[in-house]
């Protein structure tokens, strides 16, 4: 029997206990047949010298937004924006002359709470795009600013007279609309804005994969897609499949429906009543490079926002502790009914207050019967998560998914609106593994950078943007962010087994690395060069020399 490859001379991770390291790895059918001796008697069709890399499982983020992100890439970017003058400079420089003059300039990665001084204002807006209307959308994903141009294109009046449920339209001193739309009242401009064509779907997919590729990213599951305020079209997937199809897919995809898609599904008259999709489909159909994922429902808003739901208000919004997406006994049952449909649940919870009432549904939902036995139940975020739910974690057996680089790119104003002691349960990580919990390894991406190796950095540093320890408790070690961001990873997209680990019969998703990142110090990791990845074998980024 011969090969399809095999990679020599590299300092290989396993990821396995009882054969942690070697040296050689060879690779048939897109599967790992063996590692060292394991090979001995295997010709191969290609052999390549790894030169001393270190090669280990591919990394798998399973909460990214890659539709989103991919289209950043096209769009004016104020990631760089520090006042209100920079944002009107990078709009100016950045509208298209070529433009129509009533086309819609989008621009973002818009971090407010990174600006000094007063925020923009709409009219100065409305001059910076050259009287065309403005979409900016926050790096955050749960506000817009839009000019006062938008606001009339898209009926909002100068002074709203009443706001939506689960949002909030801003309005200054004298009741006029700023342009800041906060949680579901950006659903009054998608309304407008929205669907996005399918072709510019597909090329998002392209540019987004390619550079996960880049990354040493081998798996993504995109957190929501199909509708609600996170969609980009009801055909979303079918872009997906069409970016399979063309071979633009650089990296395995778990994409989850949102629940504001799913519709009740009439059965046979002996059947409980569900919510689904057409047909039937439900969480699991698909395969290795294609599969959908969970069911996502927004429970709640975001901590930087001061909207995530919290048990105790926010210290620097002490009139307010959050509030939820919508009626809680509503959200309930449309979580219990996509349940018995066969949907695993991803529940976005980062308040306190949010992570009891998913806590309590994903139990409730069990009780009913209604786990799904292909596809673990998750939480997305757990912005703040009590001891008591951390237990309650591990005893349902739900995955609680944290994004460790909020805490080196927002981790002081989280702090400031949380507080000290609840800083200190912010974004575990050390707690859920000392419980027995899993832990996998994501990025929220574009809300966040969504390179790995930094991410690996976050989870073992836990600093804020001005070296300040959060939650210092928390912290992993380097050995524990790896097996995260492989194992972790895949035990919470239901591919324990399959991916995480390089051993015989598991997927050949690789990366090589330039350095061993157990190695070198701590606050290196993210600057380690990725030197090559594989997805079941195929190169998706870099080449090493033949053997």
């Amino acid at each position: 029997m011969e090969l399809d490859l095999m990679i020599d001379n590299a300092r290989i991770r396993t990821g396995l206990g009882e054969r942690p390291a070697g040296s050689r790895i060879g690779i048939w059918r897109g599967r790992i047949v063996g590692i060292d001796e394991q090979l001995d008697g295997f010709a191969a069709a290609r052999r390549v010298d790894a030169g001393g890399a270190f090669v280990m499982a591919g990394f798998n983020d399973v909460h990214a937004h890659s539709v989103w992100f991919g289209q950043t890439l096209g769009e004016i970017d104020l990631s760089n924006a520090k006042t209100a003058g920079d944002v009107y400079d990078a709009i100016r420089a950045g509208v298209d002359s070529s433009l129509a003059p009533d086309a819609w300039v989008v621009a973002s990665s818009y971090d407010p709470l990174g600006l000094t001084g007063e925020r923009p204002d709409r009219d100065e807006l409305d001059r910076a795009s050259g009287g065309r209307p403005l979409l900016i959308k926050h790096s955050s994903g749960h506000a817009y600013t839009v000019n006062g141009i938008a606001l009339r294109l898209v009926g909002i009046p100068d002074q709203p007279d009443h706001q939506p449920e689960g949002g909030v339209i801003a309005v200054d001193e004298s009741g006029r609309a700023t342009g800041v739309l906060d949680e579901n009242a950006m659903r009054i401009v998608q309304d407008v804005v929205l669907p996005d064509p399918t072709s510019e779907i597909v090329d998002a997919l392209g540019r987004a994969t390619a550079q996960y590729a880049r990354e040493g990213l081998t798996s993504v599951t995109d957190a929501g897609i199909g509708g609600g305020w996170i969609g980009h079209s009801p055909r979303e997937f079918t872009a997906y499949q069409v970016a399979l199809e063309r071979g633009l897919l650089a990296t395995r995809m778990q994409p989850m429906v949102v629940a504001d898609v799913l519709h009740e599904l009439n059965g046979h008259s002996s059947e409980a009543g569900v919510f689904g999709l057409d047909a039937g489909i439900r969480s699991g159909l698909g395969d290795a490079r294609l599969q959908l994922g969970p069911m996502k429902m927004f429970l709640d808003g975001s901590l930087l926002g001061a909207t995530a739901a919290m048990t105790e208000p926010y210290c620097t919004h002490r009139h307010s502790s959050g509030y939820f997406q919508d009626d809680v006994e509503a959200m309930r049952r449309r979580a219990h009914e996509a349940a018995a449909g066969g949907w695993a649940l991803a529940l976005h919870a980062i308040g306190d207050r949010a992570v009891d009432l998913a806590l309590d549904i994903i139990e409730e939902a069990q009780e009913l019967g209604s786990q799904p036995p292909h596809m673990p139940n998750r939480i997305e975020h757990g912005g703040v998560v009590r001891p008591d739910q951390v237990a309650r974690i591990a005893a349902l057996d739900v995955s609680l998914v944290p994004q460790p680089l909020f805490i080196a790119k927002y981790g002081d104003g989280m702090g400031a609106n949380l507080g000290p002691d609840r800083t200190l349960h912010s974004y575990p990580a050390a707690s859920l593994l000392k419980a027995g919990a899993n832990l996998p390894g994501s990025s929220d991406r574009p809300v966040a950078p969504g390179a790995p190796l930094p991410i690996i950095q976050a989870f073992v540093e836990r600093k804020t943007q001005t070296g300040a320890l959060y939650g210092a408790d928390e912290r992993i070690s380097v050995e524990q962010a790896l097996t995260a961001y492989t194992v972790g990873s895949a035990r919470a997209t239901g591919w324990a087994g399959e991916k995480g680990t390089l051993a015989p019969g598991m997927l050949a998703d690789l990366v090589a690395l330039s350095d061993d990142p157990r190695d070198v110090p701590v606050d290196a990791i993210g600057d380690i060069d990725v030197v090559a990845t594989w997805v079941g074998g195929a190169s998706t980024h870099g080449e090493l020399p033949d053997a």
